[in-house]
């Protein structure tokens, strides 16, 4: 799929609030036929543009754990570095998100833990044998709040 058009932007972003949301509530809201969204979903799904459906749950609960906003800054960045690195994250369920970035550091991970203790042990056995890694800056949330 090479461009997006604006009945494939409200699909989107209805998706984007309510991924749960019927398709027949999202053809009436994005303005289109029941069939003629379907579709359009599909074809979204199929091309790439949405690779997934998430349910987003919250932080706050004491038992869910700490997290933690974790900075790598990488040897090199090439792409075998980054290749390697991005691979070397994926067996490792605590690392919840990355994403590579621009400006200082090079990657930046949200990564959830039981606590404090569990991080230090974290952060020696997996963080720090990541491949290519140069730098770890850890910071902990104190408080989340996601925007719904």
């Amino acid at each position: 799929m090479s461009t997006l058009d604006d009945a494939d932007r409200r699909i989107l972003n209805c998706l984007r609030l309510d991924a749960r949301i019927t398709n027949n509530a999202l053809a009436a809201a994005v303005g289109l036929s029941p069939s003629a969204c379907l579709r359009r979903v599909r074809l979204l799904e199929k091309a790439g543009v949405i690779r997934g459906y998430t349910a987003i749950v919250s932080g706050a609960a004491p038992d869910e754990g700490t997290t933690a906003i974790v900075q790598i800054e990488l040897e090199r960045q090439t792409e075998e570095y980054l290749t390697r690195f991005e691979a070397a994250l994926r067996p490792h369920p605590e690392i919840q998100e990355w994403y590579l970035m621009t400006g200082t550091g090079d990657y930046l991970l949200r990564v959830q833990i039981a606590g404090i203790d569990d991080y230090g042990a974290f952060h020696r056995d997996a963080l720090s044998r990541l491949p290519g890694v140069a730098r770890i800056k850890s910071s902990f949330a104190m408080r989340s709040h996601r925007r719904v």
